[in-house]
């Protein structure tokens, strides 16, 4: 029994080093693609551009959104904004009103409002039906969170005439409310590593990249060649991505050129948005990851292809390292190993390492590169690494129902108009009411690493010989303080 839950607890960990290794890989190739400029092709003459603007019940921030991308420096006579409103509560109406008035302020522009007979499909279904009526050539798509800069299309647009069969350009997401709370600045952490570190990494790389479903322009050519956009996963962006390159569209991102966008103020909006994007990318690997190993690409872009696909498996290995965490302390304790863990002990100190320097790479780049930022990200880093422990077990649950094909409603992530440390949730329609079962297990889970921790401190002297007994009670611990914060957001942030 004692070398089966060994067993286990390797397993999950060597993916987690194998992953870790993938993801140091792309620090080397975001260093190499910092020293490349993305230089930008001259227009002789402004293509047509369709600006799509899906909207679900966006009460509070359809007006700021529709207000915004009317500020776009564009030609008039070559700009169209459809707003994919799926709404049921009073947001058509405000959407309605917002574009009268920007009619009135900027006459000549293209606005309209598409409603569709009836809501299938989610965003993806929204999506593939405002193409259908769409004048442009190119598409560029905003959620309703975002406030792209007025010169947005200028910036871009120019990039898919610099090289052939240039099918996407993404920009890097901003943060308009990083500085609301301890739990947006961790947000921003997360997401800056992704759209600096791993977007760049890859790009440079040559290897897949997915759009980031708003904040880029999709050529309507690329779109359709693709098969269009398809809802049998949570993550059409993804997919789409996917099925684009396998096509052999090319995808450029440009780090220099931000989209801002609020990110979720409270935990039950995170978690749905965290839910939906792990779910989704687990579907993604059942539906593409047989397709790129089975195409020509390169090894490399395969290996990558796999990792990115599976990288919401990480959470699997991560709850199933935390919960084997314990009997592998106790059997240790009780002298079942005896070099067996010291063995794969570099494992998890490399994964640590490497990790560790994805993040900071992002860190250093996003923020004044000086002594406080390095003192900064001491602080952040651990914290960051907790919470996405304490959401493991939230995002397992996710992960085995893409695997298991079980197909649940695209979930929107609220938005209250929060801007810096401006703004309030607490009294909206959109917030929770109530405490989410996961939630009462999360507790449960948390009193589970508890008792391991207590388990573990009466044990510290015996284990502190074996250097894999610290880094276990370090591990457990780590869990318990995630979980308590996840679990105490969860239940404090009803009030």
């Amino acid at each position: 029994m004692s070398y089966f839950v060994l067993g286990i607890y390797i397993l999950a960990l060597s993916f987690v080093f194998l992953y870790s290794l993938v993801q140091l890989s792309l620090v080397g190739n975001y260093l190499k693609g910092k020293k490349r400029a993305n230089a930008l092709p001259e227009v002789d003459e402004w293509p047509k551009v369709t600006v799509q603007l899906p909207t679900f019940n966006e009460l509070y921030v359809a007006e700021r959104l529709i207000k915004n991308i009317a500020q776009l420096d564009y030609p008039d006579s070559q700009l169209e904004v459809q707003v994919l409103d799926d709404s049921t509560d009073e947001t058509t109406a405000i959407i309605t009103k917002t574009i009268e008035a920007v009619k009135k302020e900027r006459p000549a522009l293209d606005i309209t409002l598409v409603r569709r007979p009836e809501r299938t499909g989610y965003k993806a279904g929204a999506l593939k039906y405002g193409l259908e009526y769409a004048k442009g050539d190119f598409v560029a798509i905003f959620d309703a969170d975002f406030m792209p800069h007025k010169d947005f299309l200028k910036k871009t647009i120019p990039h898919f005439f610099g090289l052939d069969k240039v099918g996407v350009v993404q920009t890097r997401w901003g943060h308009l409310n990083k500085h609301y709370s301890f739990l947006t600045r961790l947000q921003a952490f997360g997401l800056d590593a992704h759209f600096t570190v791993e977007q760049v990494g890859r790009n440079t790389g040559n290897h897949f990249i997915n759009f980031n479903g708003t904040g880029g322009v999709w050529r309507k050519a690329c779109i359709l060649d693709a098969g269009n956009w398809e809802a049998d996963t949570l993550t059409e962006d993804l997919d789409l991505s996917y099925r684009a390159q396998l096509k052999n569209w090319k995808f450029v991102y440009l780090e220099n050129i931000e989209a801002p966008a609020e990110l979720p103020a409270t935990m039950n909006a995170l978690k749905s948005q965290q839910f939906r994007w792990t779910k989704g990318a687990a579907e993604n690997a059942i539906k593409n990851l047989g397709r790129v190993l089975a195409s020509k690409k390169p090894v490399s872009t395969k290996i990558h292809s796999f990792f990115h696909l599976l990288n919401s498996s990480v959470f699997l290995c991560i709850i199933v390292m935390a919960l084997f965490s314990l009997p592998v302390l106790y059997f240790q304790a009780m002298g079942a190993y005896s070099t067996e863990l010291h063995a794969f002990a570099p494992f998890l100190a490399v994964s640590l390492v490497a990790l560790g320097s994805f993040y900071f790479v992002s860190y250093w780049q996003i923020h004044q590169k000086k002594l406080s930022t390095i003192v900064a990200f001491i602080f952040e880093y651990p914290f960051f690494l907790c919470v996405s422990m304490g959401l493991s077990l939230h995002n397992c649950l996710a992960v085995l129902e893409g695997y298991s094909g079980k197909k649940t409603a695209f979930i929107r992530t609220p938005k209250f108009n929060l801007n810096n440390k401006e703004g309030n949730w607490k009294q909206t329609i959109y917030r929770a009411t109530k405490v989410n079962t996961l939630t009462v297990f999360e507790g449960l889970l948390a009193l589970y690493f508890l008792f391991g921790f207590l388990f573990a401190s009466i044990l510290i002297g015996e284990l502190a010989d074996r250097g894999w007994g610290k880094i276990l009670i370090k591990s457990v611990f780590a869990m318990l303080l995630g979980l308590i914060i996840i679990y105490a957001c969860g239940v404090l942030q009803l009030s």
